[in-house]
C-alpha cells in the first residue's frame, strides 16, 4: 500500500504551507505529494491527473479538508465515488474524521460516509455561491455611491471637435482621428456617439426653456 498527499491551492500566489505541515504530521512521503496551484472548479489539474494514474488498489490518498479536492458539490461526489469504487483506494479527510474510508468498511459505514460527503460538498458549494452573491451586491452598492471600478477614462483632447469636423468631412479616416485622441478606434466612436448625446440633451433644454 502506498500513501500519498493532495494538496490544491487557487492560484500561484497562494501558500500551501499549511497543508504540507498536515501532509507532513501523518507522514505522507516527500515524494508522493502532489500540489496543484489552481481553480477546484474541475478535476482537469495535471498533479491531481499524475497522481491518480499512479495509484493502486488499497492505496492511500489524504486531503487536508473536502474544498481542495473539489468545489463543484457534483463532481466532488462522482470523483469519491470513482476513486473509492473503481479505484478501489481509501480516502481520509484530515479535518473530518468522519471522513475515513477505512472505518465503517461495512454497508451502514459507507453508506454514512457517503451521507456526510455530500452535505460537505453542499455546505462548500452553497458558501462558495454566497461569496459570489455578496461580491456582487458589494460592488453594485459601491456603483451606487459612485465608485468608478477599473481605469479611469482617457480625457478629451482640446481640440476634440475640431478633429470630429476633419473626420465628418472626410479630411481625416477613423484611424487617424482616434490616433490624434490617443484613444482606440472603439473609444473614439464612443466619445462621439456621447458628445452629440449631449448636444441633443442641449438642444431638448433649450426648447423647453422657450
Amino acid at each position: 500500500m502506498a500513501v500519498y498527499g493532495y494538496i490544491r491551492v487557487s492560484s500561484q500566489d497562494q501558500k500551501e504551507d499549511r497543508q504540507l505541515i498536515a501532509m507532513h504530521e501523518v507522514s505522507v512521503p516527500e515524494c508522493n505529494i502532489y500540489i496543484d496551484k489552481q481553480s477546484g472548479k474541475d478535476f482537469k489539474r495535471p498533479m491531481y491527473k499524475k497522481m491518480i494514474r499512479r495509484l493502486k488498489c488499497c492505496d492511500l490518498i489524504y486531503i487536508k479538508s473536502i474544498d481542495r479536492l473539489g468545489r463543484n458539490y457534483k463532481d466532488v461526489v462522482e470523483q469519491w465515488q470513482y476513486l473509492t469504487r473503481v479505484k478501489h483506494v481509501d480516502i481520509v479527510v484530515l479535518e473530518m474524521p468522519l471522513l475515513d474510508t477505512r472505518r465503517g468498511k461495512d454497508l451502514m459505514g459507507t453508506f454514512l460516509s457517503d451521507i456526510v460527503l455530500q452535505v460537505l460538498s453542499f455546505v462548500a458549494e452553497n458558501e462558495r455561491s454566497n461569496i459570489r452573491s455578496r461580491q456582487k451586491e458589494g460592488i453594485e452598492a459601491a456603483r451606487q455611491r459612485g465608485v468608478q471600478f477599473g481605469r479611469p477614462p482617457l480625457p478629451v483632447p482640446e481640440d476634440f471637435e475640431e478633429i470630429c469636423r476633419k473626420w465628418k468631412c472626410g479630411e481625416i479616416t477613423s484611424y487617424e482621428a482616434a490616433k490624434l485622441c490617443g484613444f482606440s478606434r472603439t473609444t473614439f466612436y464612443k466619445r462621439v456617439r456621447n458628445m452629440r448625446m449631449s448636444e441633443e440633451e442641449k438642444e431638448d433644454t433649450g426648447n423647453e426653456a422657450q
